[in-house]
């Protein structure tokens, strides 16, 4: 097999077959550019010469009746070396109320989070995203008072 120089922590394993983290993550910029389902979340890379596309923004737009509702909400993405193996990083810089989000930093906590907790290769960012959008409108999420809309983390 073939490796062109890449080290074992930058595959990732799809249907058995092992991608390149970068050929994950092009695919995953490419969707992402096209636009996703019904323009609810969405996402790209912070910096367009990110080398290593470590680094995206995601947007999430609040759903309909909730508090949530007609918010944009901004977070940041962060996809180390290990990823898709591993979980990204994801912390909202838009401030939210939300069971799986530290209120001092906005930071998604995974133990609060099954999607990150729980995370499994094939999982995408859009997948992150869309499940967020998900807790938004869950019955405990759903009665928390939210901050003044534009507030940021």
């Amino acid at each position: 097999s073939v490796s062109y120089g890449l080290q074992e922590e930058d595959m990732a394993t799809s249907q058995g077959v092992v991608v390149p983290r970068n050929f994950r993550l092009l695919e995953e910029l490419e969707k992402g550019e096209k636009g996703i389902g019904d323009g609810s979340v969405s996402y790209g890379l912070q910096e367009g010469d990110d080398m290593y596309l470590s680094n995206w923004n995601g947007t999430i737009i609040g759903p309909n009746s909730t508090p949530h509702e007609g918010r944009i909400y901004s977070l940041k993405i962060h996809c180390d070396g290990s990823y898709p193996n591993k979980a990204p990083t994801v912390r909202f810089i838009s401030k939210i109320n939300l069971g799986c989000v530290n209120q001092s930093n906005g930071q998604v906590d995974p133990s609060k989070f099954t999607t990150l907790g729980a995370w499994k290769s094939n999982y995408t960012m859009e997948t992150i995203l869309l499940e967020l959008r998900k807790e938004m409108a869950s019955p405990a999420n759903k009665k928390l008072p939210q901050p003044p809309e534009g507030a940021t983390f």
